[in-house]
């Protein structure tokens, strides 16, 4: 099957944020994410995922292990599992990405307070 946002189970998270499951098997999770200006999601890891966040459209400050990175459309960010991170949208256009798990992180988000 193809799958597209127009087709994929879609659900909402964050300040207006949006996700599209294109892929969720035990050992891959695909999704589709978009962001609205000013937003971020909160600090966490993953003990068992390694990610792959891929710009596909404006640009993304991703913060892992405390550093500060820039990502940029047509660009890529690796996070390695136990590494605390968050993605956020300090720019004033919409962000959209595909972020790329394996194993999935169902059952496997820990949230930490800032």
């Amino acid at each position: 099957m193809i799958h597209s946002k127009n087709n994929s189970e879609h659900y909402t998270w964050g300040n207006g944020c949006d996700s599209w499951i294109l892929n969720d098997s035990r050992g891959l999770s695909v999704k589709q994410e978009k962001m609205p200006s000013g937003t971020a999601e909160k600090l966490h890891f993953h003990k068992m995922a390694e990610q792959v966040f891929y710009i596909l459209k404006g640009e993304a400050v991703l913060y892992i292990d405390h550093e500060k990175f820039t990502v940029k459309a047509g660009e890529s960010i690796t996070v390695q599992p136990e590494s605390k991170h968050y993605i956020s949208n300090e720019l004033n256009e919409e962000l959209e990405f595909l972020v790329i798990s394996g194993p999935s992180t169902h059952n496997d988000r820990f949230e930490i307070e800032k």
